[in-house]
């Protein structure tokens, strides 16, 4: 940001009285720029035990497997963005049950918010932002080319839930975790 929203000036970096980070802000009309983290919705949508994933048609991580996540939107819930990501990526619609993952990525700003969902009568395509969708197997999962830490390890979580919960009677975990700059986990 190198020029304010209000008005036009260039901005400056500076710490804004009373804050504690350093901000583009307006020397000429007093505007604060905040940059704060970015929130992506996704879902982990299954079908008689598969699970969809898309191959990304768009970098970062171009020709990858991802589950259909991507950035939220004003005027959305985090449910309804990961119902819309999945429509837009693999033209699915999901039935949201439950907020499944959360990881914290503060190397890059975001925060991923993962949710379990049923795919609408297993129907799928795929999406402009996809090359192709797939439904998977816990053995035909594409383990060595997933696109993102996040997404390998809400898979390993929902395989090792599935051995140890019964989804439609027990209460399944909420998984939290901290996605640190060397693509480790710290839990």
């Amino acid at each position: 940001m190198s020029f304010c929203l209000k008005c036009g000036h260039a901005t400056e970096k500076a710490i804004p009285a009373g804050d504690s980070h350093y901000r583009e802000v307006c020397p000429n009309c007093g505007f604060i720029h905040y940059e704060n983290p970015k929130i992506i919705c996704g879902a982990l949508a299954l079908w008689k035990d598969k699970v969809l994933l898309c191959r990304r048609a768009i970098e970062p991580r171009y020709g990858l497997w991802t589950l259909p996540a991507g950035f939220m939107e004003l005027q959305e819930t985090m449910e309804q963005g990961a119902a819309r990501e999945t429509w837009e990526e693999a033209e699915g619609k999901v039935a949201i049950d439950q907020l499944y993952c959360s990881y914290n990525i503060p190397r890059i700003g975001q925060v991923y918010m993962l949710f379990k969902g049923q795919l609408e009568e297993g129907a799928f395509g795929a999406g402009e932002e996809s090359l192709e969708c797939a439904l998977f197997d816990e053995a035909d999962i594409p383990w060595d080319s997933l696109a993102f830490p996040s997404i390998y390890r809400t898979l390993k979580h929902y395989y090792h839930d599935r051995k140890t919960y019964d989804f439609a009677k027990d209460q399944v975990p909420f998984h939290l975790e901290t996605i640190s700059g060397d693509d480790t986990v710290i839990e």
